[in-house]
């Protein structure tokens, strides 16, 4: 369990190719930044001691994707063998609308080691230690289907916090232009 006072590393998944949008969803532009600079903000509006970002992106502490291909579970172990043991609080670079207010929920949550809204694979908030680094290595090494942030969850025996109604709209994700267009657009 994490307590709201334990540092916290902030995790930004923005290693995807980002296919269906057609172009790398972390430069979008938000609100006059980046869409990448956004969500560092964010999680460091939230309070974790240090943002990482998983990619190849110089400008910034990030950490280039060692499992290619692998979606986001890939790019999560990537960051994680760059760590020591820790808390990290992932969020996916395409959710714009999130505020600090939901991650700081998150994160404070008395709830296990491994935690994320109710429907939601991401925000994820979890313990890295012995024991998660051997689950994400058999997800990596196991089936196609099983590579996967939900996977990654349930292997952890993690629990799910009921998401407040006046949250649900900030958990949308963009991956495709008509999405970026309808969130952009608020």
């Amino acid at each position: 369990m994490t307590g709201a006072d334990e540092a916290v590393v902030g995790v930004v998944l923005a290693g995807g190719r980002s296919s269906r949008m057609g172009r790398d969803k972390a430069m979008l532009s938000w609100r006059g930044d980046t869409l990448l600079a956004h969500m560092q903000r964010c999680l460091r509006s939230s309070g974790v001691s240090r943002v990482i970002v998983s990619g190849a992106y110089p400008d910034c502490e990030a950490v280039p994707d060692r499992f290619a291909d692998l979606g986001p579970l890939g790019g999560l172990a990537s960051v994680a063998a760059a760590l020591p043991d820790t808390v990290l609080l992932v969020v996916p670079v395409d959710m714009p609308l999130i505020s600090a207010e939901v991650l700081r929920h998150l994160r404070a949550s008395p709830a296990a080691d491994c935690v994320c809204f109710q429907g939601q694979p991401l925000p994820l908030r979890f313990r890295l230690d012995a024991s998660s680094r051997q689950v994400l290595a058999a997800l990596l090494e196991g089936s196609a289907s099983g590579r996967s942030l939900r996977a990654l969850h349930a292997a952890l025996h993690g629990e799910r916090l009921a998401l407040p109604i006046q949250w649900q709209a900030q958990l949308q994700d963009t991956d495709t232009p008509a999405d970026w267009r309808a969130i952009a657009g608020t």
